[in-house]
């Protein structure tokens, strides 16, 4: 499967709770799509911008449909306005995708995993794959599933390993740990990073808009 498949199958897999949030999983998404297109040759990472190149045939539809949507104008476009545009609704497509492909199943019980459907994944070779990729501790999915709070410092899936994803520097930026293949790789998972704090940051300020609201019409 994809890099974003298996992310996607690694977080539902993983027993968080909460959940992961569907927004900041759509973002990690689009960062794995932009990673796997880094590898079959579809873009390259010039600076902050996402460079159109000419690949390998995609084989999965959706990675087919991020690299038609890739900007093929210059300037090109900001590595952080591809996640957010990529981004928008991205978790609601592979989770339909991968129902429809039977990847997923309705679960009977437990905890809801995304939206109000109870949903697992299936037992299949894709799912066996994604989780040995866990296992084995790969660096881009690990930094990906680290960016949506899979694997920091737990023991989720049986790694045991803690977080080598990334972390944060004084400014808050996103400070990428040593065992990402390449810079491009590399900046596209800080970029992943930072794109979900500033969505963190947008949903504090609408709990502190909303709670100073409903103080306002309570009154004194």
């Amino acid at each position: 499967m994809s890099t974003a498949r298996d992310l996607f199958v690694i977080a539902m897999d993983s027993g968080r709770e909460p959940p992961v949030g569907q927004g900041d999983l759509s973002l990690a998404l689009a960062g794995a799509e932009l990673i796997d297109l880094l590898g079959h040759g579809h873009v390259t990472v010039d600076g902050d911008r996402v460079v159109p190149g000419v690949g390998s045939v995609l084989r999965d539809r959706l990675l087919g449909e991020a690299s038609d949507g890739i900007v093929r104008t210059t300037p090109y476009e900001e590595t952080e306005h591809w996640l957010w545009r990529r981004g928008e609704g991205l978790s609601a497509a592979y989770q339909s995708t991968l129902e429809a492909e039977g990847q997923l199943a309705r679960k009977r019980g437990g905890r809801l995993t995304l939206g109000a459907r109870r949903l697992e994944p299936v037992d299949t070779a894709a799912r066996r794959d994604a989780v040995d990729r866990w296992q084995r501790r790969d660096p881009v999915l690990v930094a990906l599933a680290s960016a949506v709070g899979i694997g920091r410092g737990d023991d989720s899936n049986g790694s045991g390993d803690g977080d080598p994803g990334t972390d944060r520097d004084g400014d808050g930026s996103a400070v990428v740990e040593p065992g990402l293949e390449d810079e491009a790789t590399t900046a596209v998972v800080a970029a992943v990073h930072d794109a979900i704090m500033e969505l963190e940051a947008v949903r504090q300020r609408r709990t502190i808009e909303n709670a100073a609201f409903a103080n306002l019409w309570r009154g004194p």
